[in-house]
């Protein structure tokens, strides 16, 4: 299995405030990966150490075999990554359109830009009849649908998620995962941060729980039920005293 992503005893401070304390993981090209953790656990800050937003004080962050830790974010994107932040962040002010341009800035390839403009319009056609509508006007599953396609029409090699499903209702979490489901039919390979693990044992091929700045599980789907940690604070589970 190819990892595209290889993250080695990452450390991150906030001034005297570690937030990530040793972190490794990997993720392995045309799979979801997912990341579990409590709020507070380091999840947020390391999808920004990563994507260049953060610079890490200690550790190695290898993407596509090349050393990334401490680059910036936007020779980042331009190697293959894009974020889809937490809370969706899309440009209030800007157009659909305008919005999804923007996701495009570091291309080159412009001819094949509007083809992927127009293959996203396809996958999400609400984002076609509201084109010329300001994003801010836009409701909370369509602004993270926007996101997701903005994040995409960089053309990534690894598209990283954090939190999609957060604030939405349950009909338009379940979309977005279904999104998410057909992204890694079409070989998309996803970093995903995620507090849905119902949601996101229908999509992950391995699982990390991140717990207090350390990673604390690293598993294949099955083993989150079979970990009685995971699964009371997860799945609401409680397994009988025997």
């Amino acid at each position: 299995m190819t990892a595209l992503l290889t993250v080695s005893d990452v450390v991150t401070s906030y001034g005297k405030i570690m937030a990530l304390r040793g972190v490794s993981l990997r993720a392995q090209k045309g799979q979801v990966t997912c990341l579990l953790g409590p709020n507070g656990a380091g999840k947020t800050t390391l999808m920004m150490t990563i994507s260049g937003l953060i610079k890490p004080q200690a550790g190695s962050i290898r993407f596509l075999d090349r050393n990334i830790a401490g680059a910036s974010a936007s020779s980042i994107v331009k190697a293959g990554m894009a974020l889809v932040p937490e809370n969706r962040l899309v440009f209030r002010d800007m157009s659909v359109m305008e919005n999804m341009d923007a996701g495009a800035i570091t291309r080159r390839d412009r001819d094949k830009v509007a083809e992927d403009r127009e293959r996203l319009l396809q996958r999400f056609p609400r984002l076609r009849e509201r084109s010329k509508q300001q994003a801010g006007t836009l409701s909370g599953g369509e602004q993270q649908m926007l996101a997701i396609a903005r994040a995409l029409m960089s053309n990534p090699t690894l598209l990283m998620m954090d939190e999609p499903s957060v604030g939405l209702a349950p009909l338009v979490v379940q979309e977005i995962f279904e999104v998410i489901a057909e992204l890694k039919k079409d070989g998309v390979s996803i970093f995903l941060v995620e507090q849905n693990v119902h949601m996101a044992l229908k999509v992950a091929d391995h699982f990390y729980l991140m717990d207090h700045g350390r990673i604390a599980f690293d598993g294949a789907p099955d083993a989150i039920a079979e970990d009685e940690v995971i699964s009371r604070a997860y799945l609401g589970e409680r397994r009988e005293a025997h």
